[in-house]
């Protein structure tokens, strides 16, 4: 599949270079007309194209030089450089790519895009099941229920490996020093070369909890690094980043199918259980600081509800949608 888009690429520079010949425009005309996905791949390709000739025929500078400042500049700002290939196209874009150097950064946007309209994107959904996902580079992506993950089919072929997450995951990251993994969650970025850590994104909020490895967390200008057993959380509006001792192992539950509780206050886990199980439980204020020290492991939620109540003798109420502990 990805060779013969590499293919059709190649065909696609001669078309507009007016370099093809009469069977190879017929070739192009026919697949430009043959599937709207193509036209619009065709009319984003030629836009590219027109472009950055543009730009590279009012250009003076040492593009090699200026490459290689723009990746060191892509790489300070977590932007991924874009993969370059030989044919005259992605020469063009080089050139442009360096000009933004010159440009106050006003490319960064279109570069970004010129890397999305060549990549086809890989879309995976978990539904109502936690599902595990490998990806081309080996590393293990163990989703929640309702988490989407997102990555270009052509995962391995830059110089990094990207993921877009909504909702929560797990990563078992391949380690390979030389292609950084990014995950872009809501507008936080983590980055880490080879490790293993849960990331949950929400509404308000996006939680990153790591279990083995160094993991980089940034969000704006803001960026911390944190360890195992370590966690930070990053508010929407809030551009502090500050790590934190994670204090149980709660995270696990969806893969594990086990929740410990180790002096847990009862509101706390019922937080996780309307997570687990979509429920709206409710503490009374008089029993929300009620330590439990116990671990559920393979029950449904009738059952963890019964042993609260014989463990604190407490009655449940379901009403109106919700459950109320009291």
């Amino acid at each position: 599949m990805r060779k013969e888009t590499n293919d059709m690429d190649d065909l696609l520079v001669k078309y507009l270079l007016n370099e093809a010949n009469r069977q190879e425009r017929k070739t192009v005309e026919v697949w430009v007309a043959s599937h709207a996905v193509n036209r619009t791949y065709f009319e984003n390709f030629k836009t590219i194209w027109d472009r950055s000739i543009h730009l590279a025929a009012h250009s003076e500078v040492d593009e090699d030089l200026a490459w290689i400042r723009f990746k060191d500049r892509m790489l300070q700002t977590d932007i991924a450089v874009i993969p370059l290939k030989t044919n005259p196209l992605f020469k063009y874009l080089r050139i442009a790519a360096a000009l933004v150097l010159m440009t106050g950064g006003s490319w960064f946007t279109y570069l970004i895009a010129v890397k999305n309209n060549f990549s086809k994107q890989i879309s995976v959904h978990s539904g109502k099941k936690t599902l595990v996902d490998t990806l081309p580079d080996g590393s293990v992506i163990t989703m929640n229920k309702n988490a989407t993950i997102r990555y270009a089919e052509n995962f391995t072929a830059g110089g990094t490996r990207e993921v877009k997450l909504k909702g929560e995951a797990f990563f078992q990251v391949t380690p390979d020093k030389s292609k950084p993994f990014f995950i872009e969650a809501n507008d936080v970025i983590v980055r880490v070369v080879g490790t293993s850590f849960n990331v949950k994104s929400s509404l308000e909020k996006t939680e990153v909890i790591v279990e083995t490895g160094l993991v980089e967390v940034t969000k704006k200008e803001q960026r911390v690094k944190i360890k195992p057993m370590e966690k930070v959380t990053v508010w929407k509006d809030v551009p502090e980043l500050t790590p934190q001792r994670n204090e149980d192992q709660f995270y696990k539950y969806y893969r594990t199918d086990k929740l410990v509780c180790e002096d847990t206050p009862l509101w706390k886990l019922a937080g996780v259980l309307n997570d687990a199980y979509q429920q709206r439980i409710v503490v009374s204020a008089e029993r929300r600081d009620l330590p439990i020290n116990t671990t559920f492991e393979n029950k449904s939620l009738d059952e963890i509800l019964m042993i609260i109540s014989e463990t604190f003798n407490i009655t449940v109420v379901r009403n109106d949608g919700q459950i109320i502990l009291k």
